[in-house]
């Protein structure tokens, strides 16, 4: 542990004291976790060029602190720093000294715990509850965040998203897939599945300018209007016809389906590259699409538009946790565990008749069941549980596209259909089902939101599902426009 020098806080007229806390002995994943951070777990990262080394900065007030490491899961102290015994264990010391008038109580590290009037009690307090809740106690058992606190939060994430334009998303290399409008439709499903994405933008060379998107939801549409008795439409015309022809037949393209279950035409929703961030991610949240194309066009009448990126709300999440990462302080919410604060759609309790459901099947369920739940919810995805609502694996818009592959649309029914065999579509049509961690993105209610910001800026994770520690039972799930909602305040 090294202290860095010092740092000022104006809001609070206290002095910061920079100090690098140090896990010397190895592990894969460890954090620090103490009375500064509100005994929530705070990641450590490896010091380049040695991997058992893992270190983390924190600036903190003078004053007695403790704190105690989480090395792969386990509770354990340094027993090479300065240490107190209570009855919670050993848990390390540090007292530092700066320029203010507080003066913290002293303690001798080699004297068993403080009496019952202590700030060590209170402290231990802390501990004990965060020990209980990783062992299963109701997320409401958490602090909550103070409003003034996260007020701050919110001011400085706006400060930044506003001060950052779109052309900062933008990679070093990388690919942009577009369609030609007169792509036969099974054939860009197609290479939405092979590319590994979601939703890609349309051009119109008679236009000369981006018209709109194709994305999954419309495939989604398309499989259930076949699936449709009575229905006009044949595989033969999914065969043949172009994404123009569709559109002209006004057979879904371009729409998306509202609460009442009617369809609304939707323009393409575009954005430039100075945009800033904050733009961006208001037009991806409210027009409810995974993404805006950045064009840039260098005509004055914007004609004959280059497309440059397709932006997502995880690459702006991802500008942000760079940001932000190495100064916790800066945003105190980042430190809270993401059961103490009001993101994501959890489970309801007895009790709470009017809390939103989550979205729930079985992997006995049809397979028209999940695409109707994944209309009518309005989600991008839903966890497939077993009878103790154990998550087993995850159903998303974007795997309907696993359907193009080898024509396995022509040759299902989907009432017949399960979950279950629409999975192995999915992964490998010979094999056995079975948990897919690359699909099932997890964290714990006792994750700090720092964690859970770093997972989901990583691409292609639009959601995390909160289970509970062992049994995988789903506790919530957190997506992005969850996130970005809470960060913004809207």
């Amino acid at each position: 542990m090294y202290h860095l020098g010092m740092d000022f806080s104006r809001e609070s007229g206290i002095v910061l004291i920079p100090t690098r806390f140090v896990w010397p002995y190895g592990g894969r994943v460890v954090y620090i976790s103490g009375s500064f951070t509100g005994w929530t777990q705070w990641p450590m990262t490896p010091v380049e060029g040695c991997p058992t080394v893992f270190q983390t900065i924190c600036s903190l007030p003078p004053g007695y602190h403790q704190y105690k490491f989480v090395v792969d899961g386990e509770w354990r102290h340094d027993d090479r720093q300065p240490s107190i015994s209570s009855n919670l264990g050993t848990v390390n010391t540090i007292l530092l000294t700066g320029e203010s008038d507080y003066r913290p109580a002293m303690l001798n590290p080699q004297m068993p715990s403080a009496g019952p009037g202590s700030s060590m009690d209170v402290d231990n307090e802390a501990f004990q509850r965060v020990v209980q809740l990783s062992d299963g106690t109701s997320r409401d058992s958490f602090p909550m965040i103070s409003e003034s606190d996260l007020e701050i939060c919110r001011h400085r994430i706006a400060v930044f998203m506003s001060t950052h334009m779109a052309y900062e998303l933008l990679p070093e290399s990388g690919k942009v897939v577009a369609f030609d409008v007169d792509l036969p439709v099974k054939q860009a499903f197609h290479i939405l599945h092979e590319q590994g994405i979601s939703t890609a933008p349309l051009w119109d060379f008679s236009k000369g300018k981006f018209i709109g998107v194709l994305s999954a939801l419309d495939f989604i549409l398309i499989m259930r209007e076949l699936g449709t008795h009575g229905s006009n439409l044949t595989e033969e015309e999914l065969e043949t016809h172009t994404i123009s022809a569709w559109k002209e037949a006004k057979i879904y393209l371009n729409s998306q389906v509202n609460g009442l279950g009617n369809d609304v035409s939707r323009q393409l929703v575009q954005a430039g590259p100075d945009d800033n961030l904050k733009e961006v991610a208001l037009k991806i949240l409210q027009n409810g699409v995974a993404t805006v194309p950045i064009l840039h066009s260098l005509s004055v009448d914007a004609s004959n538009p280059h497309l440059l990126h397709l932006a997502s709300l995880s690459g702006i999440l991802k500008c942000i946790y760079r940001f932000f990462k190495h100064s916790p302080t800066s945003l105190p919410f980042l430190q809270f565990p993401i059961g103490a604060i009001p993101v994501g759609t959890w489970v309801p309790k007895i009790g709470e008749p009017n809390r939103r459901p989550l979205a729930m099947l079985r992997p006995s369920a049809s397979l028209s069941a999940a695409l109707n739940l994944l209309l009518q919810a309005q989600v991008s995805s839903i966890p497939i549980v077993d009878d103790n609502d154990s998550l087993l694996d995850i159903y998303a818009r974007s795997d309907i596209t696993s359907l193009a592959k080898d024509k396995i649309y022509t040759h299902i029914n989907l009432e017949e259909t399960t979950i279950h065999q629409a999975l192995q579509y999915r992964d490998d049509p010979f094999s056995t089902y079975g948990f897919n961690s690359q699909k099932c993105h997890m964290c714990l209610r006792t994750d700090p939101l720092l964690k859970v910001l770093e997972r989901l800026s990583h691409p292609g994770v639009r959601r995390l599902v909160i289970v509970e520690a062992g049994s995988k039972r789903v506790e919530g799930i957190v997506s992005l426009s969850d996130v970005f909602r809470f960060l913004l305040g809207i």
